[in-house]
């Protein structure tokens, strides 16, 4: 299969092409630079300049693939217009590939979220069946507002494309994360002399290993049916204290709680503050029994363990 793979020179685009490659596809990539069309062709992909904001340019790349695997977003806009801005221009970008795929039945595989199903009025473990909720501030909108983007893609099944979701959780965890959640925490950590905590610290994350994660992206384009929703997570959750202690073992550095009604206030978390609350229990079980995924790499304290996130540190 030839696949076209954006955000294939990211944290994990970098490891779901090499997947696709060994299981046998050709992989293009679009680059916006030649440091990017290096790293892209140092990974065994076929770099294509080009820009997911040029919207007939994208078409085209993915009309001429056998499926499309969307890993990148508008991060560009953050400053500007806020998560806002980046969805809105996401949409578009899920518009233009229903356009050019439409009919075909060929698969195009988005990263979404593992908190779009809500966690407030759940009272159980998330599942792949639960949809992703509209945006509003029942939902936490600011964290809400890209499910829009999630079921547009889910949509473009009913226009005959193989569309489908991988939800990703908060840590996404490998040798070479360098930008992801564990690195902000690690840094926070480091700043404050403490790991914080909110509250108990009961409250569920879900992680995943970013190879594994690559395997799942990689086991939904070959197979996965059309309109479904996967979640690309090892276990159903960690407890966020757990994870700040295993964070304050390696540091030599006490993991203290937060208090709840202080949690908002300028202080510890700062921006971090309205998502280390987070509770995100998940299953996993429809995704393994449908695409027969098994997480096999170490899990997320395993690999605060080994010391990849904390080099020189000999503790």
């Amino acid at each position: 299969m030839h696949v076209l793979v954006t955000g294939g020179t990211g944290h994990i685009g970098s490891y779901v092409i090499p997947e696709l490659i060994a299981a046998g596809h050709e992989v293009t990539t679009l680059v916006r630079s030649d440091d990017s069309a290096a790293a892209a062709s140092a990974l065994g992909a076929t770099p294509r300049r080009g820009d997911i904001s040029d919207l007939d340019g994208l078409k085209a790349a993915a009309a001429e693939s056998d499926g499309v695997i969307h890993l990148a977003h508008r991060q560009d806009l953050l400053p500007s217009g806020g998560i806002d801005a980046v969805a809105a221009a996401e949409l578009q970008v899920m518009l233009a590939y229903g356009e050019a795929l439409a009919g075909t039945g060929k698969p195009l595989v988005a990263a979404g979220s593992i908190g779009s199903p809500g966690w407030e009025d759940l009272g159980r473990p998330a599942t792949e069946d639960d949809p992703a909720l509209p945006g509003g501030d029942k939902y936490k909108g600011s964290l809400r507002v890209r499910n829009v983007v999630e079921l547009a893609v889910i949509g473009l099944a009913e226009r005959g494309v193989r569309s489908s979701i991988v939800r990703i959780p908060p840590i996404a965890h490998s040798a070479t994360d360098a930008a992801g959640f564990l690195p902000l925490l690690i840094g926070l950590a480091k700043a404050k002399g403490a790991i914080g905590y909110p509250g108990d610290g009961a409250n569920l994350w879900p992680a995943v290993h970013t190879h594994d994660l690559a395997v799942l992206f990689r086991l939904a384009l070959e197979k996965g049916p059309a309109g479904k929703y996967w979640h690309g997570i090892e276990g159903e959750g960690i407890r966020f204290r757990d994870i700040a202690e295993a964070i304050g073992h390696r540091l030599g550095l006490p993991a203290v709680s937060i208090p709840n009604d202080v949690l908002m206030l300028p202080g510890y978390f700062g921006f971090l503050a309205n998502l280390v609350t987070l509770n995100l229990p998940a299953s996993n079980l429809v995704t393994r029994q449908t695409l027969g995924w098994e997480p096999t790499q170490p899990d997320l304290l395993a690999n605060l363990a080994n010391g990849h996130y904390f080099p020189g540190d000999n503790t």
